[in-house]
């Protein structure tokens, strides 16, 4: 059935070219999408995107930036889940949102920046409006790097509204944080608490939030993750915490723990230059 799944959507990839793909494609060279039906392809870090669609340079309640890495395309949900969620924050009467990197023109893995992001499914949206949009350190952070506690100077009760607007949503699988504000939103929320399991703590992420969606239906090749726990999930104080970590594996070095952090996380199966990948890189240009 997967087989068939597979000849059925490259089939619908059209204008196929007869060139090699190349061992390791350079998909940040490649410049516009294919055309055929939009389809979400692989893992979030390990796939491509056929049929993307530009998410526009700015709408109701929203407006992207830093549009010379050619990174705004996306699966057409991704656009719609953008659009409305933005229309939204704004009928709240939230600030008009700033949306960073969504996926290459045909998704697959970026030159710099981000392992994850390659079918389409994935969208950076900025905390902070700064007075400069080129480089990250012009966004404030809401966490202090050195502690890492929330900078109760910047984070604001806007803040949790926007994660908790992005989670409730059921398109939205994952929305990643610094571990540090999951910790805060755990501290904070006491009401309705159903939302903050799809909040999970990961890496950086203090400047800006990452959603992701679920794969689409129109999209059988698309590889989702893991389920999530069900409840919150409050009850871990140390996720991923650079602290704790360092911590933890100087304690191991020194012979008084046999664990030294999180178990390390494989690389990635990645489809990006496999088939139907190979067929989305050589498809000729919309």
């Amino acid at each position: 059935m997967r087989i068939t799944l597979l000849v059925i959507l490259v089939a619908g990839i059209s204008g196929v070219a007869d060139a090699k793909t190349p061992k390791k494609p350079r998909w940040h060279t490649v410049e516009v999408p294919t055309t055929g039906a939009p389809a979400a392809i692989g893992g979030y870090a390990g796939g491509c995107l056929s049929g993307a669609v530009a998410l526009p340079e700015s709408g109701v309640g929203y407006a992207t930036i830093r549009r010379w890495r050619n990174r705004f395309y996306g699966h057409p949900a991704l656009a719609t889940f953008i659009e409305q969620y933005a229309a939204a924050v704004k009928a709240a009467g939230l600030p008009e949102l700033l949306i960073g990197d969504l996926s290459q023109p045909r998704g697959g893995r970026m030159k710099s920046g981000h392992r994850s992001h390659q079918i389409g499914l994935d969208a950076d949206i900025w905390f902070e409006r700064p007075k400069s949009r080129e480089n990250d350190s012009d966004f404030a952070s809401l966490v202090r790097s050195k502690t890492e506690t929330i900078d109760k100077d910047v984070f604001k009760p806007s803040h949790v509204e926007l994660l908790r607007m992005a989670a409730k949503s059921p398109a939205v699988s994952r929305v990643f944080v610094n571990w540090a504000i999951k910790r805060e939103l755990c501290a904070r929320v006491t009401e309705d608490r159903s939302w903050l399991a799809k909040v999970r703590p990961w890496y950086g992420h203090d400047r800006h939030f990452h959603v992701r969606l679920h794969c689409p239906a129109d999209s059988p090749d698309c590889e989702p993750q893991s389920a999530i726990p069900t409840e919150d999930d409050c009850g871990v104080e140390s996720w991923f915490s650079r602290v704790e970590l360092r911590a933890r594996r100087k304690a191991a070095k020194a012979g008084k723990t046999a664990s030294a952090g999180p178990a390390k996380r494989k690389k990635p199966r990645s489809k990006a230059w496999l088939e139907p990948c190979a067929q989305v890189y050589r498809a000729s240009p919309r």
